[in-house]
């Protein structure tokens, strides 16, 4: 919901060190690898008991996954580049919950579930959407330059990395947390699939 917003802001110093570290030879995929190992480490935390230590390193690897593509505009753009970072993301999304299933079964394990079966119907109203715009010809930049069609919702990064870094500081509140914000996911995911039927000319 925040993110077109917060483009203007944070785009300018991560274009920046993008230039820098592609000055340096690193190569966008490399950054995008590095989110994921960082994102790792943080759910490694997180199930070993931890979950404040955590928020570094998932902090660490929400800022390579936006710097990864400042790296590739700096250097080279490749459709695998932004294929692998879609599947690093939906990695670092899946492993997250599950690691804090992992550190209270009992308390965490049902609201987990409940998060990765939002996060999973979320994901495919976001890539079912980004093929429908592909076959249309439609195009966006309203959340930065991205190698497919980046349909905004009611949650995105900005809320998404909020959601994770409270939970981190307060693991108690994880379950709470997990429903309401799986349930948000959901209103999200339905938003889309109006959104795409009405592109689609899809019968009311």
């Amino acid at each position: 919901m925040f993110d077109a917003r917060l483009r203007p802001l944070i785009d300018p110093p991560l274009n920046a060190l993008g230039r820098c570290l592609a000055r340096r030879g690193m190569t966008a995929d490399g950054v995008t690898l590095g989110g994921l190992i960082a994102g790792l480490v943080a759910a490694g935390l997180i199930a070993a008991g931890h979950p404040e230590w955590a928020l570094l390193p998932l902090l660490g690897s929400r800022l390579l996954d936006g710097l990864d593509g400042a790296v590739a505009r700096a250097s080279r753009r490749t459709d695998f580049g932004g294929y692998l970072d879609i599947v690093c993301d939906f990695a670092f999304y899946g492993v997250v919950p599950l690691a804090f299933a992992v550190l209270d079964p009992s308390a965490n394990a049902v609201p987990a579930a409940f998060l990765l079966f939002a996060f999973y119907v979320n994901g495919a109203t976001f890539l079912g959407f980004a093929i429908l715009a592909e076959k249309r010809g439609l195009e966006t930049s309203a959340q930065g330059i991205k190698s497919l069609y980046y349909s905004a919702g009611l949650l995105e990064g900005a809320e998404t990395i909020l959601f994770l870094s409270v939970v981190c500081l307060v693991p108690a509140w994880f379950a709470a947390l997990a429903w309401l914000f799986g349930g948000l996911c959901l209103v999200t995911a339905t938003a889309r699939v109006l959104n795409a039927r009405a592109m689609a000319g899809g019968r009311p």
